[in-house]
């Protein structure tokens, strides 16, 4: 069993080259292909991913984090997708192993990488709710019987939690030691930022409090 890499990006040219670095430097056993969906970007990312020599698939205008991540599913070729987010800091091939491991040996069916030891900042955010990491393996099999994700943004990882969920498949939590990621803040500025989070935010709420029927 192997796995496809798949990475949403929408302008992360300052951090994407180390991620991939880090996943490039994975197992080429498990790691089948690396797959970047630029969405929408207007700075560097698809040209700096494209030199790192992975699959990119560039989107003209910004479908948000579930529509990129659904591009990447169709995408990928292989029994395992694992999704990381473009702008992790202090990512390792360790953390790459550490994710697919439980899907890729048959443990569980999702796991879910949970911050540790990183930044005081992320890793509080994680604690107050563990289930919104987007850095996460899952079978490829159930993102399509998942199936309508395109139309979220931030409220992906909350759809995937509750299909889990609803249909008793096996999830393991992974820590992630030392790893972090860019906040909302530091990319656009206090005033801007926030406003982002928040947008962030009421996405997250619509989707938990929304009657999906997701895969039904």
């Amino acid at each position: 069993m192997r796995a496809s890499v798949v990475i949403p990006a929408y302008n992360e040219a300052k951090t994407i080259a180390s991620v991939l670095a880090a996943v490039k430097n994975g197992d080429p056993f498990i790691i089948g292909e690396v797959i970047v969906v630029s969405d929408g970007s207007t700075d560097e990312t698809a040209e700096i991913a494209r030199a790192a020599g992975v699959r990119v698939v560039e989107l003209k205008e910004n479908i948000g984090k579930g529509g990129a991540m659904m591009v990447g599913v169709e995408a990928a070729n292989y029994e395992v997708i694992l999704f990381l987010d473009a702008d992790l800091i202090g990512l390792t091939p360790a953390h790459v192993s550490a994710l697919l491991q439980p899907v890729i040996s048959g443990e569980a069916d999702m796991s879910v990488g949970i911050f540790e030891h990183g930044r005081i900042v992320t890793d509080l955010a994680q604690l107050v709710a563990p289930f919104l990491s987007g850095q996460r393996a899952i079978r490829s099999e159930v993102m399509y019987q998942i199936g309508n994700l395109s139309g979220l943004r931030f409220g992906v990882e909350v759809a995937l939690n509750r299909y889990v969920d609803e249909h008793q498949l096996r999830v393991k939590e992974v820590v992630l030691e030392d790893l972090s990621h860019v906040m909302k803040e530091e990319k656009f500025g206090v005033v801007k930022g926030l406003a982002a989070r928040m947008k962030m935010y009421w996405e997250i709420a619509k989707c938990v409090t929304r009657n999906t029927g997701w895969g039904s």
